[in-house]
């Protein structure tokens, strides 16, 4: 049986023309003829009616569209299962972390980690925290590291992942300071003018804390949003800019604020504690992965 005679069955079992579909699978009507013959003798059933216009399936011809589908659908699927089964015997760690963490918090904790244990090979991609997720969930990651925090639950809080508390960080409120040191826009209960606001977008994994967490409080304070960016780091040189307030991670600020290029644009109520996490699938991983996910429960447990 050839796989294309598949393909030539689904292209006349959708048109019902035996021309249209033979012009559709680029080739003379009796040799598509020919083909569609050759599949019902490889099969020992008709799977057209021919007694009809246009021709229709039989009983057993509507059965077996399904059932070419699935089997057409099964191999197109085959060359990135066998990708994937070569990627689970490689040595290579495949990684996603948000732009932050990836800037900031990454390089460091792999240097510690190095200290402990030998790590092979390490692929990183790096973006918002929803197409992190996206990669987890399709396989294409087996870690990812990314801020969370309990009242803002992502798309991984769930049973088919585990995840592991490797790191604190402090999302801060700054902004540019004015001549005299003091924040150039500053935050207040209750506000007497709009203050602009230097947001995350829809996708990022920030946005998602500070909205969860600070959404009410926002509006009450007459929070707008002047400028809207994927990235802390964009966000981060608008209030250099003296643009607004945004809330950065402290460990992407520190440098600023003791320099005092940035100041703090309200008190401790505005500040945001966030873990840091790495998830991983609870399925089984390659063994590299595996002995990589143990030396990092070793590091994390003392």
């Amino acid at each position: 049986m050839n796989l294309s005679w598949l393909e030539d069955f689904l292209a006349l079992a959708a048109s019902g023309n035996f021309s249209r579909a033979a012009q559709e699978r680029h080739m003379t009507q009796p040799a598509f003829s020919r083909r569609i013959r050759a599949l019902e003798e490889w099969l020992g059933v008709a799977l057209f009616d021919r007694s009809t216009h246009p021709v229709s399936l039989t009983e057993t011809g509507d059965w077996f569209r399904t059932t070419a589908q699935e089997i057409l659908g099964r191999v197109a699927r085959v060359p990135d299962e066998a990708r994937a089964v070569a990627a689970a015997g490689s040595a290579t760690l495949r990684f996603a972390a948000t732009h932050a963490l990836s800037l900031t918090f990454l390089p460091q904790w792999l240097r510690g980690l190095e200290s402990r244990t030998t790590i092979g090979p390490i692929q990183l991609v790096s973006d918002m925290l929803q197409q992190c997720e996206a990669w987890m969930q399709q396989g294409r990651v087996q870690f990812l590291l990314c801020h969370t925090h309990a009242q803002a639950p992502g798309r991984l809080d769930a049973p088919a992942y585990r995840s592991l508390k490797i790191g604190t960080d402090t999302l801060v409120p700054v902004c540019a300071p004015d001549r005299a040191g003091r924040p150039r826009q500053a935050l207040s209960a209750n506000a007497r003018k709009a203050v602009p606001m230097l947001a995350y977008s829809a996708e990022s994994g920030l946005g998602r804390l500070v909205r969860a967490l600070l959404g009410p409080a926002l509006q009450q304070a007459r929070v707008e949003p002047v400028f809207t960016a994927h990235l802390a780091a964009v966000l981060k040189s608008m209030a250099l800019d003296g643009r607004g307030v945004a809330w950065l991670p402290l460990s992407m600020v520190e440098t600023e604020l003791h320099q005092k290029r940035l100041v703090q644009a309200g008190d401790a109520s505005w500040r945001l504690a966030a873990d840091i996490r790495l998830f991983r699938p609870d399925a089984a991983l390659a063994p590299a992965a595996e002995a990589f996910w143990r030396a990092v429960l070793a590091a994390h447990e003392q």
